[in-house]
């Protein structure tokens, strides 16, 4: 039995799929079962990877799991998982963990105090350390339905966008081959895109244009602190005006993984088109 936990999330639902396809007994962990939605053959199980008090029913007969990140109590949940038997995890992370002081940010002290514990629990691991989503554009499909727009600061900031299926596809991998354990991958697209180019390819997908209207930094700040924390807030603008001029790096983890190239963000839009499409 292979538990997943974050079973509703963008990469989270790509690993339940890609383990069934794979003939592997697969156990969902959501923090609301009833709303979950999977294929009968799917256990699902309800709990909270911020709260370790809740997770006891998910872990009988499970040795193997697909962990992410969560807001708080991340080395709690991983203590949990050790005491109930885990043996084996895959850690949904951040490339956020390779700056040369992780605890300089909210973000990446977040996602390396769990690498820690992991590391300090003994179980056997492998590192998922994504840069930038391809979903986050998911981000901007309320304005480009209602209006044909995209509102942002930095049109021309370059991002490296990994399609949250690759994510898994590296997941899954990882999950039912023990010659990952050990490794840490740094997973991106196979290009850098600016995020002007990233609506550009929206746009070919849905065969409508769209506008990006640049906002000022204050004006980003403001829209954004409505959604997260201003502090998070202030270093995703601060990378964003690094990364005009200082790109993020472009690895070939996925290809290196996966035997085949990254999917490009052109093919996420497409596949993804009807949630940007006017309905």
């Amino acid at each position: 039995m292979i538990l997943v936990a974050g079973a509703r999330g963008n990469v989270g639902r790509c690993v339940v799929q890609q383990l069934l396809a794979a003939g592997e007994q697969v156990r969902a962990l959501t923090r609301d079962p009833a709303s979950a939605h999977f294929p009968e053959e799917v256990e699902v199980v309800r709990g909270d990877l911020a709260d370790a008090a809740t997770l006891g029913p998910a872990f009988p007969g499970v040795e193997r799991m697909f962990f992410f990140t969560p807001e708080k109590g991340g080395p709690e949940a991983v203590e949990a998982a050790r005491r109930a038997g885990v043996r084996r995890l895959v850690l949904l992370s951040s490339a956020a963990t390779q700056k040369a002081d992780p605890r300089s940010n909210p973000i990446s002290a977040r996602h390396d105090a769990v690498e820690k514990a992991v590391q300090a629990a003994g179980l056997a691991w492998t590192f998922l350390r994504p840069d930038s989503f391809a979903a986050n554009a998911l981000a901007w499909a309320t304005t480009i339905r209602a209006h044909g727009v995209v509102r942002a600061a930095y049109p021309h900031t370059l991002r490296n966008p990994v399609d949250e299926s690759d994510i898994a596809a590296v997941a899954t991998t990882a999950l039912l081959d023990e010659r990952h354990i050990g490794s840490a991958y740094l997973l991106t697209g196979p290009a850098l895109i600016s995020q002007m180019q990233q609506v550009e390819a929206i746009a070919a997908a849905i065969g409508t244009a769209v506008r990006f209207e640049e906002l000022s930094r204050e004006q980003a700040l403001s829209e954004m602190s409505q959604r997260m924390p201003t502090a998070i807030a202030l270093k995703l603008l601060d990378y964003m005006a690094k990364s005009v001029h200082t790109p993020p790096l472009v690895t070939a983890d996925v290809e290196r993984v996966l035997g085949r190239a990254a999917r490009p963000f052109a093919q996420w839009a497409h596949d993804h088109a009807e949630a940007f499409r006017r309905r």
